[in-house]
């Protein structure tokens, strides 16, 4: 009995019309099966620091590095290593510092030239001819192919030929633009596919140009992190939203992305702050935003009593006249008392005529925003609540768990979701925000954000009690249980069967949760089952972690993770060839080679030559016209 209908290999049949098309197909993908698995690129909690993410990227966490010495160490020593890896990363930078220093002459374009086209060969040598051509600027695409593809012959025909390009390069004055197309084609064949595991706005000041930078990459996904859900819902019009990433923008101080980039003027927001609250000062504004945003979630929580999250009503804790708030560790003093636009007698909740007209107005702004939409639906198409690949399964914040070590149930729109069923819930939500904007998906959006049993978030945001309360010990955020598991081994196996993954052998990848290596912490959980790749992009948890983040690297021989420290900067690797220092241990080493038979992907692979195959008998057998 045929696996595939008769349709379905009709429908085939349009692509590959006769015996010798489908011969070809088997053929190739045949081979495909057989080639060593591509490497991945894993990285996490980017919060807007460009610099570094850009450096990671282009350094592909020191194995462009590692390439180069393998091949050249001996040649060339460890300065021009280095000197040729700030070549790769910053063409035009690096090649203008030797320009100024005097060392850029012919034989040294030649000699750049010659050992980024031995690296390019190399790396091709996992790829088939057609994919490395796909990766290749289409400006440069003849060239690179004829310089990678040189043949040894008797005469010494093509070392001729492969000489003659090269001249012609350096004569016609192309060589800089070629090394910058040698160096973004290295660039693609280091990393196949990246995996951004999740927060790419927020704390740090330019995530637009990484969004930007990962535009460009090609073969990408992302698992949204609960930074990425709040512009998410932000972007599509949910209001508590919007004032959030406007209060958090103006906290770090990240104004330029939202006016320049998003064009989303904060005049309205400061013309308010001064006209009802009588200061432009920022603390002010950002008071007035804080205030605002307390009705603004009020009002979802009252939509939502199943949200669980009555006693985030912080407003209605407030003692106005006495100046205190009720918490449940006791009672404690505010340390601002201005709150013009709350009728401690009426609603607290209530928005006031000019509240509200400045809501209506940043609805419009963030919905309205071209460059905004444009970055986001990026993100939104790009992206999942979690993914499963190659044995490992990915998502930023948490499998929300008991106590006990169990998944735990949570009640959304009167049904029960728990585990992989809550993920595909939230997955769900966020396409119904993002296409329909409706207010129930919206509301959800910022509990996605930031409540308690939230996959992307996974512990409860004391945001009020940092705005406004002196005592740190309020500043506390209780966390799922799920945090309190992911040493457990059966617990994370748990999690690992239920995505349908094998637990002796799969890995979960996770971000969210900054590492503190200063304090000996390990990213390595659960016996090696569990990574944490959050080890402090961000700058603002530098003197916590004690370090600059954590990437993954899985290749066909093995994972490692590594560390780095704080990046110091493109012109300290220009001027000193310094390049971002990394920390490479081995997690997991195989027993033999991986190659893309044994990967989701030789899986798909498998699947189509077995249709093929079916297809390939009709034709033999008469049954299907051959055209």
């Amino acid at each position: 009995m045929s696996a595939f209908t008769r349709e379905y290999l009709e429908l085939l049949g349009e692509k590959y019309p006769n015996e010798p098309a489908v011969c070809s197909e088997l053929i190739k993908l045949g081979a495909v099966l057989s080639l060593p698995k591509g490497t991945e690129h894993f990285i996490s909690d980017l919060h807007g620091e460009y610099a570094a993410v850009r450096h990671i990227l282009n350094n592909c966490s020191g194995v462009i590095l590692e390439k180069v010495r393998r091949l050249f160490g001996g040649s060339l020593g460890e300065e021009r290593c280095h000197a040729l890896c700030s070549v790769i990363y910053y063409p035009p930078e690096a090649l203008n510092a030797l320009r100024e220093r005097g060392e850029l002459d012919d034989e040294r374009l030649r000699e750049t030239i010659e050992s980024l086209r031995t690296l390019a060969e190399t790396l091709s040598s996992k790829y088939t001819r057609g994919y490395v051509r796909r990766q290749m600027p289409p400006e440069w695409a003849f060239v690179l192919d004829e310089l990678l593809h040189l043949q040894r012959d008797e005469d010494a025909n093509q070392l001729r030929y492969h000489d003659a390009i090269v001249s012609s390069i350096i004569a016609s004055g192309a060589a800089e633009a070629v090394i910058a197309a040698l160096a973004a084609l290295i660039k693609r064949l280091a990393v196949e596919r990246l995996h951004v595991v999740g927060d790419i706005f927020d704390r740090g000041s330019e995530p637009a140009r990484i969004v930007d930078l990962l535009m460009e990459r090609g073969a990408l996904d992302i698992q949204w992190g609960n930074h990425d859900i709040l512009w998410l819902g932000a972007a599509a019009g949910s209001p508590a939203c919007i004032f959030t990433v406007l209060r958090i923008t103006l906290e770090y101080g990240n104004e330029t992305t939202l006016e320049r980039r998003y064009g989303v003027s904060l005049r309205p927001l400061v013309d308010f702050a001064g006209a009802v609250y009588g200061s432009r000062e920022k603390s002010t504004v950002v008071h007035a935003l804080s205030v605002l945003g307390f009705k603004l979630e009020g009002q979802i929580i009252r939509r939502h009593p199943g949200y669980g999250m009555d006693d985030r009503l912080m407003l209605d804790r407030v003692d106005f006249a006495a100046g205190t708030v009720r918490l449940d560790g006791g009672t404690y003093p505010l340390t601002r008392l201005d709150f013009p636009t709350i009728d401690p007698e009426g609603g607290r909740c209530a928005l006031t005529a000019a509240e509200a007209e400045l809501v209506e107005e940043y609805i419009s702004a963030f919905r309205e925003s071209q460059p905004l939409r444009r970055h986001l639906d990026f993100i939104y198409q790009n992206g999942s609540t979690y993914l499963t690949c190659n044995g490992n399964l990915l998502y930023h914040g948490c499998i929300p768990m008991t106590p006990e070590g169990q998944f735990a149930r949570v009640r959304h729109g009167g049904k029960w979701y728990s585990g992989r069923a809550l993920m595909d819930y939230a997955d769900a939500v966020v396409k119904s925000a993002w296409a329909r904007a409706d207010e129930s998906a919206l509301d959800m959006m910022w509990y996605l954000w930031c409540g308690r049993n939230s996959p992307f978030s996974g512990r409860e945001f004391h945001t009020f009690e940092r705005a406004l309360v002196a005592d740190k010990s309020t500043w506390a955020e209780p966390r799922n249980p799920y945090f309190d598991h992911w040493e457990d081994a059966d617990a994370v196996k748990l999690i690992l069967r239920e995505f349908g993954l094998d637990p002796e052998t799969g890995h979960i990848i996770n971000g969210h949760t900054p590492v503190k290596a200063k304090k000996g912490e390990s990213p390595v959980k659960a016996g090696g089952r569990l990574f944490i790749i959050d080890g402090g992009f961000c700058k603002a948890y530098q003197p916590t972690t004690g370090i600059a983040g954590y990437t993954l690297i899985y290749n066909s021989h093995g994972i490692r993770l590594k560390s780095h420290r704080p990046f110091e900067g493109v012109a300290k690797v220009i001027g000193e060839n310094a390049d971002m220092e990394s920390d490479s241990v081995v997690v997991e080493s195989f027993p033999r080679r991986r190659y893309v038979a044994d990967t989701d992907e030789g899986a798909r692979l498998r699947r189509r030559m077995e249709a093929l195959e079916e297809l390939l008998a009709l034709y033999r057998g008469g049954e299907m016209q051959q055209r």
